[in-house]
C-alpha cells in the first residue's frame, strides 16, 4: 500500500508539471498561445504564414498532431473548412476544440447563401484577427482554455495574458497614430481579408480583384477595376503572398496604383515572426505606400 501511494503521488506530480499540448490552425494563434502559456505549453500550428488558410490539403500528419493534443485553437466561422476532417481523423476523444470566434462582433454576415456568390462564409467574414482590438477576446478565451487544462497554472496564464494585452494596447495606439493621416483613404484588396482591418483604421475598400470570393479575376472585371482606380485615384492594391498577383499588377501598370504584398499571418514575411511584428510590418508598409 505504501508503494502504491508513493507511485500515485509521483504520477500526480508528473501530470501537474506536464505542459499543455496545443495545436492551432493559424500561426498567429500559436504565437498568442506561446505568449500566454510560456513554458507551460507546447504549441504547433497547422497552417504556415505563407499559406492560404482557406485551402489547406488535409494530411495524415495533421491528424497525428491532434492525436496527442489537449487543445485545438481555431479561428472559426468556416475559415478552416478542412478542420473537421483532421479532428475526426485524430480519434482523440479528449481533445478540446476551441472556436475563438464565438464572442467576436462579426462583419459581412450574408443575408442568403448561393453558389453564384462564390466562396461566401455563412457566419460572416472570418478575418477578424486583422483588427487587433479583437485580440483581447481571443487572448481571454485562450487563457480560459489553458486554465481548464491546467488549473494549477491559471494565475500564470492570466498574468501573461494581461501583460501581453497591455503591450498590445500600447502598440494599437501607436499604429492608430501612424495611420491617422490616411483615414478615409480608398484601397482595393485581392480577397475580402481586410474588412476588419479597414474598419479599424477608417479605410474604404472599394472592391476586390476577385470578382467574387474564390473566383479568379476575369478580363472584364480587371478592366472595370482599372477604370475605378483611375477615377478614384486609388493608390494601393493589397494582395496576399499566396495569391496570383498578375491581375493586380496589370491594374497597377495601367494606373498609378502600387501592389502591396501583405501577409495575413505571422511568418508570411521575413521578420514578422509574431502577431505584433506582423501588424508592425503591415502598418509600416501600408503607411509608406499611402504617403
Amino acid at each position: 500500500m505504501k508503494h502504491l501511494i508513493i507511485l500515485l503521488m509521483v504520477v500526480v506530480a508528473g501530470n501537474a508539471g506536464a505542459a499543455v499540448k496545443v495545436v492551432t490552425s493559424l500561426p498567429d494563434l500559436a504565437d498568442l498561445a506561446r505568449q500566454i502559456g510560456g513554458e507551460k505549453v507546447v504549441v504547433e500550428s497547422i497552417v504556415r504564414g505563407d499559406q492560404n488558410p482557406h485551402a489547406i490539403e488535409v494530411k495524415p500528419s495533421y491528424m497525428m498532431k491532434l492525436k496527442s493534443a489537449d487543445l485545438f485553437l481555431m479561428i472559426g466561422m468556416d475559415l478552416e473548412l478542412w478542420a473537421p476532417q483532421i479532428i475526426d481523423g485524430s480519434r482523440n476523444s479528449s481533445l478540446e476544440v476551441v472556436d475563438l470566434s464565438r464572442r467576436i462582433a462579426k462583419l459581412e454576415i450574408p443575408a442568403s447563401l448561393s453558389a453564384s456568390q462564390g466562396d461566401v462564409h455563412r457566419y460572416g467574414n472570418p478575418h477578424y484577427w486583422l483588427d487587433p482590438r479583437n485580440i483581447r477576446i481571443v487572448v481571454e478565451d485562450i487563457v480560459a482554455a489553458l486554465s481548464r487544462k491546467s488549473p494549477a497554472d491559471e494565475q500564470l496564464f492570466r498574468t501573461n495574458g494581461e501583460r501581453y494585452l497591455e503591450k498590445l494596447q500600447t502598440q494599437i495606439r501607436r499604429w492608430e497614430e501612424v495611420m491617422k493621416p490616411f483615414a478615409g483613404s480608398t484601397i482595393i484588396t485581392f480577397h475580402k481579408s481586410w474588412t476588419y482591418f479597414a474598419a479599424w483604421l477608417g479605410l474604404t475598400v472599394a472592391d476586390q480583384v476577385e470578382p467574387k470570393p474564390g473566383i479568379a479575376p476575369s478580363p472584364s472585371h480587371t478592366a472595370k477595376l482599372i477604370s475605378l482606380v483611375r477615377q478614384s485615384g486609388i493608390r494601393v492594391i493589397i494582395v496576399e503572398p499566396f495569391y496570383d498577383a498578375s491581375a493586380a499588377e496589370q491594374i497597377a501598370r495601367a494606373t498609378q496604383a502600387k501592389v502591396l504584398r501583405l501577409p495575413t499571418s505571422c511568418g508570411g514575411t521575413g521578420g514578422a515572426t509574431g502577431y505584433m511584428e506582423l501588424m508592425d510590418y503591415t502598418i509600416a508598409t501600408l503607411a509608406g505606400a499611402l504617403k
